[in-house]
């Protein structure tokens, strides 16, 4: 274990322009705890040694399912999971510094399912990470894998399609929390001879996944939301909402980014 000077000297070698490679031959520390530093400075507290619902003797689904169903639709769409040191793991939540209400809600959805209790934020340019650290993560999220979401099999477990069927507003909202949008769209039509403009909002979901568009559009028909799929290109990618009805219907259980 470091002291906290040791990495404030190694970390302010880097920030002198210098590469990982020659700050660990003068400092005797691997790269990867120097990276590591570059997130988080201060060492990792204990992990207290917490039981896990879902690998423990009674497979019990998470508590608090309606932060868990909104916490899975912040990870499908911009969250990772990465080992730490010892046996742990990062749950990280990346969160537009553009909307803080939406960070703040991350922050507690994190701490609600953590089994630790626990969350952090980490500012980066234009962005904050919210982390949450504990062995635990790939047992809650077990999406968890190598490589990118939208190149590997995304299936939910048969809990979390209990989890999701039981509270689908919560995780549609964390969907579009993580990779949606509701904008005002506008056309232009003749009337009397005289065009006129016209406004009405739409709602947007983009993922390069066809597995979570799928969750996203199967969680819609569950709530009676009509949608339509919009192609980037010759790709699939987004999702649209644009019907009256199911616009107001996402209004009262989603609304805007805060």
């Amino acid at each position: 274990m470091y002291d906290v000077s040791t990495r404030k000297r190694a970390l302010a070698l880097v920030a002198q322009g210098r590469s990982l490679n020659s700050v660990s031959r003068e400092t005797g520390v691997s790269r990867a705890a120097i990276r590591s530093w570059q997130t988080r400075i201060e060492p990792l507290p204990r992990v207290r040694k917490t039981s896990c619902s879902l690998c423990g003797p009674k497979t019990e689904t998470p508590e608090n399912e309606a932060a868990y169903a909104y916490l899975l639709g912040l990870y499908l769409g911009d969250g990772c999971i990465s080992p730490g040191m010892r046996s742990g793991y990062f749950l990280r939540i990346a969160c537009a510094d553009a909307w803080p209400g939406l960070t703040d809600e991350c922050v507690a959805a994190v701490k609600a399912i953590n089994p630790s209790g626990k969350a952090s934020r980490v500012q980066a340019v234009g962005y904050t990470s919210v982390v949450g650290y504990n062995s635990h993560w790939p047992c809650l999220f077990p999406q968890h894998g190598p490589g990118k979401k939208h190149e590997r099999r995304i299936a939910l477990a048969p809990w979390q399609q209990i989890i999701v069927g039981a509270h689908p507003w919560e995780f549609i909202r964390g969907l579009i929390h993580s990779d949606g949008c509701r904008i005002t769209n506008w056309t232009t039509k003749i009337v009397n001879g005289v065009p006129k403009r016209y406004e009405y909002p739409r709602y947007f979901f983009s993922n390069k996944s066809d597995d979570i568009r799928g969750l996203f559009t199967g969680a819609l028909d569950t709530v009676g939301v009509e949608w339509t799929t919009l192609a980037r290109g010759s790709d699939p990618f987004n999702i649209s909402v644009a019907r009256k009805a199911s616009v107001a219907l996402m209004d009262a259980h989603v609304g805007r980014k805060y």
